[in-house]
């Protein structure tokens, strides 16, 4: 269970006991994961709309949080046989810092976790196609053994005919979770628009509702603490809500900063101070015996 905070700031109860471990040189930080996350855009009268999931509370990770479909790598991920269209590997490489198999691999987790976690596929027939519906008995089988890990993604697209869309996806941000947590994630943020004729449906086992929400609304249900979020999410939101349509989000992408933000945390006049760089809002005040400030 997360600590309350003065807004929505996902806080475990555990990080000052782990912080000030860290700090005395008795913890050693595990080797955060390779993961992906998109963030699925749609245009509304009241502007573009992104699609949220909230963790379900008994999760270990972030429960009760709100988040964006996603999840780790899977070591199949960089199959050489993936079908692809869009910019090269060793563009996308070259974009996300990590070499060309790396990339299929992060590329190939935001699409598939994309489709297990929200049933929207990032893929077609043809290079400058996308599948339309992705409902029905079969579909769903193929989705239960890609969360199963009965198949990987590249015999899925293969027996489908189908070309993963790199194309559709705009790198965004990259977060690493911090050295003192139990569970890390070096997160690749990407942004999406909701291919047409497609739909997004709950279909996660993490998650306990899903929602479409403008950023400023989500953003606005945070401040004082009504929504539940990492930093990471609560940042994006803030991000997105400058953009009026989801082509001018995605336009934007290519251009944003893609260094790794990691949050510190430093011993200051017997007090833990925890940052994230670049953003002030999620400093934190931890007194050596008490909760955050």
């Amino acid at each position: 269970m997360a600590n309350a905070q003065a807004d929505g700031q996902w806080y475990p109860p555990e990080w000052p006991e782990r912080i000030r471990a860290l700090t005395d040189g008795a913890l050693t930080p595990v080797t955060p994961k390779r993961a992906a996350t998109v963030m699925l855009l749609k245009d509304t009268g009241d502007g573009p709309v992104v699609h949220m999931l909230r963790r379900r509370t008994s999760m270990a990770f972030a429960g009760g949080a709100y988040a964006y479909p996603g999840g780790g790598v899977d070591p199949r991920d960089d199959d050489r046989h993936v079908r692809w269209a869009g910019p090269a590997r060793a563009w996308w490489a070259d974009r996300l810092g990590v070499d060309e198999a790396g990339a299929q691999a992060i590329v190939c987790a935001a699409v598939r976790e994309t489709y297990e976690e929200a049933g929207v596929l990032l893929a077609g027939p043809a290079p400058d196609s996308v599948v339309g519906d992705t409902t029905g008995e079969e579909w769903e089988a193929d989705r239960a053994a890609l969360v199963a890990r009965e198949t990987s993604f590249a015999e899925f697209l293969d027996r489908r005919g189908l070309v993963l869309r790199s194309d559709l996806l705009g790198a965004w941000t990259r977060w690493i979770t911090p050295e003192f947590e139990a569970r890390r994630y070096d997160t690749w943020f990407f942004a999406a628009k909701l291919p047409e004729g497609q739909r997004t449906r709950n279909a996660s086992t993490e998650a306990d509702r899903t929602v479409w929400i403008t950023p400023r609304a989500a953003a606005a249900g945070y401040d004082p603490g009504e929504l539940l979020m990492m930093p990471p999410t609560i940042a994006t939101l803030r991000q997105l809500a400058a953009y009026d349509t989801a082509a001018e989000a995605l336009d934007a992408a290519p251009g944003r900063d893609l260094t790794p933000v990691r949050a510190t945390a430093r011993l200051v006049e017997g007090e833990i101070v925890l940052t994230w760089p670049g953003h002030d809002e999620f400093t934190r005040h931890i007194p050596t015996g008490g909760a955050p400030a």
